[in-house]
């Protein structure tokens, strides 16, 4: 079983079996974030189209954080799956609004 060049003793077959698992989650996730970033535009410029200027709706994230909050079992803390949320928002928000910036370069 190769070390894969950490130096370590050799992975177990077990160890490698998780490790793949968690490396197709990982492309499941971020799968996942890019659809939720695609779902987050379509709804910035819908706001947009409706004429609505502020990109960030703390309401709406707020409602988010509860369900968040009350869907999680762990074993992630919740303050670390909150934290991650939060920063999802912050990213589409960018997203959201470097969008509209390229729709309406005069507004910008």
């Amino acid at each position: 079983m190769p070390d894969r060049g950490r130096g370590g003793p050799p992975e177990s077959l077990e160890l490698r079996r998780l490790r793949a698992r968690i490396d197709a989650l990982d492309k499941q996730i971020v799968a996942l974030l890019n659809e939720r970033a695609d779902l987050a535009l379509e709804v910035g410029r819908i706001k947009a189209d409706l004429g609505r200027r502020v990109v960030r709706d703390a309401a709406r994230e707020r409602e988010i954080l509860v369900r968040i909050a009350m869907a999680n079992d762990g074993p992630m803390p919740q303050a670390d799956l909150l934290a991650l949320y939060r920063r999802l928002f912050a990213a589409t928000r960018a997203l959201e609004s470097a969008d509209r910036a390229r729709r309406e370069p005069g507004d910008a």
